[in-house]
């Protein structure tokens, strides 16, 4: 590609289940339709090959947050559209995301996934809740671990109310507005 890419991160955060790799896959391949160069970090893919050993206490969740988002950073700052769909349930740990690619000069959205609970609930795509309710796990984000949803994200998303392609569309449409795309 002769052209410079600019790159940029968009992290979708939100509850398990709320739709956030769903989308981002989507989106990905709108993108590289494109001609974009695009990655996706899964949240489920980087806990097995960069996060192995890590738990899920809040300092081990903030941990695996600030290593998603170095990666992240770093191939933004390489003209990558980079596409994170984790939950980061901590509201610091994204701000110390964004602030690292505020300070590198890197474009970083915000998207907020806002599935409610019972949504998620019903979808259950990994059966978490059903092993919570079960008592087979604790710690399950947004049930008997803490969410904080962002307060001002670049871009709200409510996925039980429009289709995934229609969820895609409007990040794309952010990508765009914001000259990223």
């Amino acid at each position: 590609m002769s052209v410079t890419e600019t790159g940029a991160t968009v992290w979708l955060t939100g509850l398990p289940s709320a739709g956030k790799t769903t989308i981002a896959y989507e989106l990905a391949g709108r993108l590289r339709g494109e001609g974009h160069r695009v990655e996706v970090l899964d949240g489920d893919e980087i806990r097995e090959f960069l996060s192995a050993g890590l738990g899920f206490s809040r300092e081990d969740r903030h941990t695996n947050v600030q290593r998603i988002g170095f990666v992240a950073e770093l191939l933004a700052a390489n003209g990558v559209k980079v596409l994170v769909p984790v939950i980061a349930p901590y509201a610091d740990s994204r701000d110390a995301v964004a602030k690292r690619h505020q300070q590198e000069g890197t474009a970083y959205l915000e998207v907020h996934v806002a599935t409610p609970v019972e949504v998620c609930s019903e979808r259950d795509v990994k059966g978490l809740y059903a092993k919570q309710a079960a008592g087979e796990i604790s710690g399950l984000t947004g049930v008997d671990d803490p969410y904080e949803a962002p307060e001002s994200p670049d871009l709200r998303i409510e996925s039980h109310q429009q289709t995934v392609q229609e969820s895609a569309a409007a990040l794309r449409a952010l990508l765009t507005e914001r000259g990223l795309a």
